[in-house]
């Protein structure tokens, strides 16, 4: 099978192109894409567990310290520790962080824009249904993929 024919080619192609738009933007304000995406997803209100912020996006939690550190040292986050629980920690936007947040929203929200302006709603309707079955579809193969990996190492 050619690649252009594969589903997977074109969904990283075009995440590809979309993460260096992003990365473009985001470098006109000393960001990348991957800290402007850990920036929205810190709660304003309530901050956010510093345990949830890597899994919502698909971080290794050596690249989420990394990067939480660096943001910390920017002056963007502040660590909080729970005061019941001291092995957890809240993650809340200093109001650094709070402006950089605004951009990657901004950005985010531009590009919605012309994708929305560009593509007929009813053709990204189905494009989201798609998408969703796709995702279905892809975690229901880990789960197998994961049962019959626990299943070799019953058997050994």
């Amino acid at each position: 099978m050619k690649k252009e024919k594969t589903v997977d080619f074109h969904i990283k192609t075009g995440w590809h192109a979309i993460s260096r738009m992003y990365n473009a933007y985001a470098a006109r304000y000393d960001m990348t894409m991957a800290i402007g995406y850990v920036l929205l997803n810190i709660d304003l209100e309530q901050g956010t567990p510093a345990t949830k912020i890597g899994p919502l996006l698909g971080m290794e939690p050596r690249s989420l310290v990394r990067m939480l550190k660096s943001l910390e040292e920017r002056g963007w986050i502040r660590r909080v520790v729970d005061e019941n629980d001291k092995r957890f920690v809240r993650i809340f936007l200093t109001d650094a962080g709070k402006e950089k947040r605004e951009l990657a929203r901004e950005g985010v929200i531009q590009f919605n824009n012309v994708i929305r302006e560009n593509i007929p709603l009813d053709k990204l309707v189905i494009f989201f249904e798609v998408m969703k079955e796709i995702n279905r579809l892809v975690e229901d193969e880990n789960a197998k993929l994961k049962a019959n990996a626990i299943d070799e190492l019953l058997i050994k």
